[in-house]
């Protein structure tokens, strides 16, 4: 169970390699720092490092029990653990005296504190005298558990818990041995990482190399330098590396062609020979990439297959010490955690998985009711849902605790709800459901990044319709999102991933009521950027404001606001400032560090529209009048199609601005333009819509101006007002996009502005019926339907303000559609 005694690495920790012998002289020395105790308990509340694996091997050297505690528990959390468990020693670091500090007075006993960092080093004036000679059944660690239902509870595990899942992986199946190096970086704080990283490798006899941080560097590095074999971690771990690895092959079309012949092939030799790199990036050593705490994604666990790598995903909890079952080398399933320990029996009892061996904890320190609960006739019921399949593999379809039942009876599994609304739109980063007022509410954690490249501004109204409504529309009708929030960081988890869904509740009323509880800074960056916003938006502002959620900068908001910040602190904005600084007082704080001057001075659009862009006009080809000829011929035969006011366009440069209503709006409009004012009109498309050559050529040729509006929206504008200069047209639909209802949208200002600044008339148009002959999600537009497409007399700015301007327009095209 313990350690031998040799002088072969035991621990890599940057470029300090700690032997066995070491290690053992190290254990030996913390163990003298406290009295044996039998009965005594001692903590650890420090992160990862040599010192950490000292002190808790010390405390099974004194025969005490070893409580382990996560470093980022907030005060609260640690006191109620100590307070609950009541160690009568601690080992804290310097990265959590202050904290403890805190912790102290919270405290209802008194303990003996060591800090790790303070201890001196005398490991040499101390044997090797080797670890051994227990009694399995005595308890070895106490586990608090972090929780996805509620308040922590303390899992008792003894030695023989441990040791049944030792002898799993290293005599039963050989998955750990003394050659397979492995990798620690995951907190030992938890049942997982601590006997996956550090008491199986110890007790086996390899090595372990410890990386400084989660950094991908560093995580590099220590696979490179070290030989790793074994990496122990939890899906979002692999999601990050994963993310990491496809970029760069899907940015290389050879590389992206090669993994689809992998798949294809489906050949872990074959693979790991045309992603030698990659392996080679990873050290090249490594066997197994073992997966637990979390379901890992089957999209993900194909990806890596394809790479060559083998997972070993597994089930199981804290209480089982922590495996239920594993995936054996060689027996890989996508979609399941494996097949059972060896030494362990399973059953389904309605749905319910339940577990009877060896590794069963002895039960919940000081909650022997609570313990009954899950433990019946020696069987832990594991509160997850799941069935095996005629291979003896374990599926898991669900948690039984967090299932929600509802007032008329029905069941909702809010993994199946949230899987569902994730695959509907890669809006979502993350999804959480839960029950209010029994109502199924979502909490929906934005994917800004996309978000951002897809140029969405208003993101209530795009989630409304492109993710809420689009899941309600086949989901059963108990099973339909009634209400949704959109937060503003991730949604609460546990330290391995879980969605802890029963804060959900609380998280979304914190964070409706936690503005009027912050505290406002008062640096000057921030009171200069406060009182931007606030005359921007006419509303008050808060520090926790969220740029993107709660002030809803439209597209000229944000380039004013970017203006204003360039101007006002000297420094060029990059285009991912606002995701990396969501909020008023992390932009604020950002600026404060940055800035190269404080000088605060007003944005104004004439100066902004006269900064001259490189912009050629693409030249119009004769494809351009007849495209638009064929297309009114085939509109007048497929729909009733009409027009009036085209007496009202006169020559340019003159602004047309319609309403949307369907995808084929902007055609719906230029079918009716004279071909002199069709070859002088131009239309503007977003890059990301023009990646093919011929559509690019296509453009060229028909008055389409390519955008990049996400790389600079302020650049976009600014060549709308070239365009203008030099005499021609342009067409703006100023709702930003279609609409979802049927009823006319926010008007945007952009028109307004370069109406206003270049005193350019407007002639506002109207489209009645598009919506109708072709509603949104439709693909084939329904024949016959009547579409009016009105031509308005020019409105002039006459000195009238951006907003004016724009409420003027849309009153008009919403009084005609009456």
């Amino acid at each position: 169970m313990f350690i031998k005694d040799s002088e072969k690495t035991a621990i890599a920790w940057h470029e300090d390699k700690i032997s066995y012998r070491r290690l053992l002289q190290n254990i030996n020395y913390y163990s003298s720092l406290f009295a044996k105790n039998e009965e005594g308990k001692a903590a650890i509340y420090s992160p990862n490092r040599p010192e950490w694996v000292y002190a808790f091997y010390s405390i099974w050297k004194n025969q005490s029990i070893a409580v382990p505690i996560d470093f980022m528990s907030t005060v609260d959390e640690v006191a109620y653990i100590l307070n609950d468990c009541r160690p009568e020693v601690i080992f804290i670091s310097n990265e959590t005296k202050n904290s403890f500090a805190n912790i102290l007075p919270l405290l209802n006993y008194s303990l003996t504190v060591f800090n790790l960092d303070e201890i001196s080093d005398k490991h040499q004036q101390y044997s090797a005298e080797e670890i051994g000679g227990y009694d399995v059944t005595k308890t070895a660690i106490i586990v608090y558990t972090s929780g996805t239902t509620g308040t922590p509870k303390g899992v008792m595990l003894s030695y023989d818990n441990l040791l049944s899942n030792i002898e799993a992986v290293s005599e039963h199946i050989s998955i750990y041995s003394e050659s397979r190096n492995v990798l620690a970086l995951l907190p030992f704080h938890h049942i997982l990482p601590l006997m996956g990283t550090v008491i199986i490798p110890l007790k086996v006899h390899t090595t372990i190399g410890f990386s400084p941080s989660m950094v991908s560097e560093d995580i590099i590095s220590t696979l490179q330098k070290n030989n790793i074999s074994i990496i122990i971690g939890v899906p979002r771990l692999y999601a990050a590396i994963r993310k990491g690895v496809m970029d760069k092959i899907n940015s290389n079309g050879v590389a992206k062609a090669l993994f689809r012949i992998a798949h294809l092939v489906n050949s872990q030799s074959f693979s790991k020979k045309i992603f030698k790199k990659v392996h080679d990036k990873f050290g090249g050593k490594v066997a197994f990439m073992v997966c637990g705490g979390a379901k890992l994604d089957e999209d993900m666990a194909n990806d890596y297959k394809t790479l060559g790598f083998e997972m070993l995903e597994g089930f199981g909890m804290t209480e089982a010490a922590p495996m239920i079952t594993f995936t054996r080398p060689g027996r890989w399933k996508i979609g399941s955690p494996g097949e059972v320990m060896p030494g362990l029996e399973i059953k389904i009892v309605d749905g319910e998985i339940a577990a009877k061996g060896r590794n069963i904890m002895k039960g919940y320190y000081n909650r022997p009711e609570e313990t009954a609960q899950v433990i019946k006739d020696g069987w832990l019921y594991t509160g997850d849902l799941g069935d095996i399949d005629d291979e003896g593999f374990l599926h898991i379809t669900g948690r039984s605790k967090e299932i929600i039942i509802l007032s008329n009876g029905k069941n909702i599994n809010p993994e199946e709800v949230e899987k569902k609304i994730l695959a509907v739109s890669n809006f979502v980063a993350e999804a959480g459901v839960f029950m209010q007022n029994d109502q199924l509410n979502a909490a929906l954690f934005p994917n800004y990044k996309v978000l951002r490249e897809e140029g969405v501004l208003n993101l209530e109204e795009k989630f409304r319709w492109e993710v809420v409504d689009k899941y309600n529309r086949s989901a059963a009708p108990y099973k339909k999102i009634t209400k949704f929030i959109l937060f503003k960081e991730e949604l609460p988890k546990t330290r391995l991933g879980k969605i802890q869904r029963f804060k959900l509740a609380e998280v979304t009323e914190g964070q409706k009521s936690k503005k009027n509880k912050t505290s406002e800074p008062q640096f000057e960056e921030y009171i200069v950027i406060r009182d931007f916003l606030k005359e921007q938006k006419k509303t008050e502002i808060y520090p926790d404001d969220h740029i993107e959620i709660d002030l809803g900068l439209d597209s000229l908001d944000k380039v004013s606001f970017q203006t204003f910040l360039e101007s006002t602190f000297g420094i060029k904005i990059p285009e991912d400032t606002f995701l990396q600084h969501p909020t008023v007082e992390k932009l604020s704080r950002f600026m404060k560090e940055k800035k190269n001057k404080l000088s605060v001075e007003a944005v104004k659009w004439a100066e902004i529209l006269k900064e001259k862009v490189d912009l050629k006009l693409p030249k119009s080809w004769f494809t351009q009048n007849l495209l638009k000829n064929a297309s009114k011929v085939l509109f007048k035969i497929y729909f009733r199609i009409k027009s009036e006011g085209t007496e009202n366009l006169q020559n340019g440069p003159f602004i047309l601005v319609p309403n949307h209503q369907s995808f084929y709006d902007g055609l719906f409009v230029s079918v009716f333009l004279k071909n002199k004012i069709m070859k002088n009109t131009y239309f503007y498309a977003k890059e990301k819509h023009v990646k093919f050559k011929w559509l690019k050529s296509f453009a060229n040729r028909n008055n389409v101006i390519v955008m990049d509006i996400n790389r600079d929206l302020k650049e976009s504008i600014q060549k709308l007002a070239e365009v203008l200069r030099k005499g021609k047209n342009i067409i703006i639909f100023p709702e930003g996009t279609r609409t979802y209802t049927g009823e006319v949208g926010e008007f945007k200002k952009t028109f307004a502005i370069l109406s206003s600044e270049l005193n350019v008339p407007i002639v506002p148009v109207t489209i009645k019926g598009a919506n109708e002959a072709l509603p949104r999600g439709s693909i084939i537009p329904k024949p016959w339907k009547k579409i009016n497409v009105k031509f308005h007399k020019p409105v002039y700015p006459n000195g009238m303000s951006y907003d004016m301007i724009s409420e003027m327009v849309q009153k008009l095209i919403v009084s005609d559609l009456r």
